[in-house]
């Protein structure tokens, strides 16, 4: 009932643009499903010609006969199970058995086991509920990366005040450099459209709207908390202008209880589950024991973890710095160097974008776009209200430098940063003014293809730029879905 709900809510969320017939929506509508669909052939292809690699990554055993179904599934959806998918399927078929798993959040889990219990239950005669999940993910994906899309487009619409520039960067964010954990079994879909659908809303004064999608961003990922800045900022900003009513500070502060709650009920349900082993009892098959056992896994049963003794007894930071060995500057290590050279090219787009916003607007970075101030750029790039998404931005790619695994930085960034989608867009017709020819505003003819049909007439950057979106789709989905290193 609960996922049902959340599908109806996006839903009525973005009835608006269907009411138009926009052109525009129909085109990012049509290119996303056309680039997911790319996705999966790739996939497809690259599991066939490329072996395997015999990664130290976590694979539980399967527990149930593989069906001619089963096996159908994973030869064509096989490559979106791998990596940190396998924690999302385990999770959603099993709950969270291992210790470790408690650092994967439950919104996209169990919205997979709704749709596999649900929808699909008719297929579990020819299909076991591993493939259930794995198909519903895929679908699941492939429906919110679209509905990201259209998201991004509307966002950009209210804050540049540029039907063209929101239309190219919603297409930019359809084959972008994260493109294969889009639509493999990770939530990065799902965060993006929570987190954009959360944005517009927010643009457009509708506080209450914008925090449920904001709370479901936190559901889906840790980093949804980062969301709760929008609404600092937004009521630091009335302050200072005069404009704040007392209505609008009891919304927003509600608001951000709202976004802090998913975080705090999933951990505190990992206290309850690992540190008060008194409560409840477990039936895990003995084959996930005997992989505990063999792998150094925690289970519920096992003593009881360090962490529960804390003031703050929050696993998920505790799970991430043991077993992932996250924490500050402990991955600046010279063997990490590849990972590093790996995450260069979104690190320097998001320099540049930020640098290029400071360049033009001092007087608002200096006031932190609390105070109006006279500026030539009343709308685009560079208008006033793109301040808090470049300081997100900043804020997100500095903690990803010193605090996280670097490689992770780009599916970080291109899930989360409507801004590097805005400056990529602008770089673009800055380089290219042509694509736009003499069309007319409402033409939705897609300028993403007619620039990659005119590949050799590019100038350099663009083709550096397009370059870098299409080989890390590409190459990316190839070492992917081969249990290959990637971002």
């Amino acid at each position: 009932m609960a996922q049902r709900s959340c599908l109806w809510n996006c839903y009525w969320a973005h009835r608006e643009m269907w009411k138009s017939h926009d052109s525009f929506l129909q085109e990012i509508v049509r290119f996303s499903l056309w680039c997911r669909g790319i996705t999966l052939l790739m996939q497809v292809v690259f599991n066939l010609l490329m072996p395997d690699h015999t990664a130290d990554a976590f694979s539980p055993p399967r527990l149930l006969p593989c069906t001619l179904g089963d096996r159908a599934v994973e030869l064509f959806l096989g490559g979106l199970g791998r990596w940190d998918a396998e924690h999302f399927l385990f999770i959603a078929e099993y709950g969270y058995v291992y210790e470790h798993n408690m650092a994967f959040f439950p919104l996209l889990p169990f919205i997979i086991t709704g749709l596999a219990h649900g929808p699909l239950l008719p297929l579990s005669g020819v299909l076991t509920l591993r493939s259930r999940l794995l198909l519903s993910s895929a679908l699941l994906n492939t429906f919110c990366c679209t509905l990201a899309a259209v998201s991004l487009y509307l966002l950009g619409c209210v804050t540049l005040q540029s039907r063209r520039s929101s239309f190219l960067a919603a297409l930019l964010f359809c084959m972008n450099p994260a493109s294969i954990f889009m639509t493999a079994t990770y939530s990065e879909s799902l965060f993006a459209l929570a987190t954009f659908s959360g944005l517009w809303q927010l643009q457009k004064c509708r506080i209450l709207a914008g925090c449920a999608f904001f709370s479901l961003a936190t559901a889906a990922r840790s980093n949804g908390l980062v969301n709760i800045g929008f609404l600092l900022h937004s009521g630091l900003k009335a302050v200072v202008q005069k404009k704040g009513r007392s209505g609008q500070f009891i919304k927003k502060l509600c608001g951000i209880l709202l976004v802090i709650l998913p975080f705090v009920l999933f951990q505190s349900y990992c206290y309850i589950r690992f540190c008060l082993v008194s409560h409840g009892e477990d039936q895990i098959p003995q084959e996930l024991l005997q992989l505990a056992v063999d792998k150094g896994y925690r289970v519920r049963r096992g003593p009881v973890p360090i962490w529960c003794s804390f003031r703050f007894p929050l696993a998920y930071s505790q799970i991430q710095s043991e077993y992932w060995d996250v924490g500050l500057l402990r991955y600046l290590q010279l063997h990490q160097l590849p990972n590093f050279l790996l995450a260069v090219p979104v690190i320097f787009l998001a320099i540049s974008a930020i640098l290029e916003y400071v360049a033009y607007n001092l007087d608002i970075c200096r006031t932190l776009g609390l105070w109006k101030v006279q500026t030539k750029h009343a709308n685009g790039y560079y208008g006033h209200q793109v301040f808090v998404y470049v300081a997100h931005l900043a804020a997100l790619t500095g903690f990803g430098i010193l605090c996280m695994h670097v490689q992770v930085l780009t599916r970080l960034l291109f899930s989360s940063c409507p801004v590097l989608f805005w400056f990529c867009s602008h770089m673009l017709q800055k380089n290219e003014p042509w694509i736009w020819g003499l069309e007319k505003s409402k033409t939705a003819s897609n300028p993403v293809i007619r620039l990659l049909w005119a590949w050799n007439s590019l100038q350099q950057r663009t083709q550096i730029l397009l370059g870098y979106f299409v080989g890390y789709w590409v190459i990316g989905t190839a070492l992917h879905v081969n249990f290959l290193p990637w971002t």
